[in-house]
């Protein structure tokens, strides 16, 4: 995982094994800004900086103003940092470092923050940074990853999570890592030391409703319980913009269709694996699987696409989100 590639890269900076150019891309930012901001704290001494250290941006210098700054001597120190932020906006161009790279100064280290884009491994560039420095590619993770990943940064300061309380902060929040470690930081201001985030607590602090919200909706429908499912869409109808249709519709796409999987496979107790799922969710989809034969789960699927076509504007007379679910529980439950 990056997160394991990550942590590589910042041990060895913290035990002096020092790169001449950290070339850090891909579309997760979060990554990138990490290592990035690392370095700026830490490589250099605080009187080392105001001499020895200057952060660029992409849209204000060429390549060739990368490369004269990156061939500075360091003053009154051993090594001077360079980074280059937003350098994605040097990326028609970019490849006219490669000289740089194949001959990088020693007492320089250049960090370039390639942000939402990767080089072509295939050309000179790629290949040369690759010998002399760190080429680093940071992907987004997919959103079935990312409560392993809270789960794993948590455990490196000491807390944990429930998996319920993931899968929460996933469904608000998405594969944003950036924006998923920020509402873990506010949490952990307000944890003991080793402490664990429950939806309790992420409904108290983050405003996400512990009761009503697209995971529980999953599970209602999951478990043929039409009173609760009726009470979650609305609650939603009443609260269309905290959650919005495309969402809802999204998850329980991927849930049936995750659901006419488990029935297919001929082995169950291989089905955290084969799905992806967390096995502490698998409970979940055991349950669905007893009241949602298979024809009823492509029955499913199919309104599914219905409704989210109609919440596009296709074939409806501008109903309400509301109506749109209300819709939908009708035809699933039916």
């Amino acid at each position: 995982m990056p997160l394991d590639k990550v942590k590589s890269i910042i041990n060895d900076l913290k035990n002096g094994t020092i790169k001449p150019i950290y070339f850090l891309m891909g579309d997760e930012p979060y990554y990138i800004d990490g290592i990035s901001k690392y370095i700026e704290e830490n490589v250099l001494s605080e009187e080392e900086k105001g001499f020895n250290q200057m952060v660029l941006y992409g849209r204000d210098i060429t390549i060739d103003d990368v490369v004269s700054n990156a061939k500075r001597y360091p003053m009154m120190a051993e090594k001077q940092v360079v980074i280059v932020k937003e350098a994605q906006d040097l990326s028609r161009t970019i490849e006219n470092l490669v000289n740089y790279a194949k001959n990088p100064q020693p007492t320089t280290i250049l960090v370039m923050c390639y942000k939402y884009k990767t080089l072509d491994k295939r050309k000179k560039l790629a290949k040369e940074i690759a010998k002399t420095g760190v080429l680093f590619e940071s992907k987004k993770l997919y959103e079935n990853q990312v409560p392993d990943w809270i789960k794993r940064v948590l455990a490196g300061k000491g807390y944990t999570i429930t998996p319920k309380a993931a899968q929460m902060l996933v469904e608000f929040l998405g594969n944003d890592l950036s924006k998923v470690n920020n509402e873990l930081e506010k949490l952990q201001l307000i944890l003991n030391a080793g402490g664990q985030i429950t939806p309790q607590l992420i409904e108290e602090n983050i405003g996400i409703s512990k009761d009503f919200n697209n995971f529980e909706l999953q599970n209602a429908i999951g478990e043929r319980d039409m009173k609760k499912a009726f009470a979650i869409v609305q609650y939603f109808s009443q609260n269309p913009k905290n959650n919005p249709i495309v969402v809802t519709i999204g998850l329980l796409y991927g849930f049936f269709s995750k659901l006419l999987k488990y029935h297919a496979l001929s082995n169950k107790r291989d089905a955290s694996r084969m799905l992806g799922i967390n096995p502490y969710f698998i409970k979940d989809y055991q349950t669905a699987a007893g009241n949602f034969p298979m024809k009823k789960v492509s029955a499913a699927i199919a309104a599914i696409r219905e409704v989210d076509m109609k919440s596009k504007g296709v074939g409806a007379a501008n109903l309400s989100q509301g109506d749109l679910l209300k819709e939908l529980l009708i035809k699933v439950f039916n």
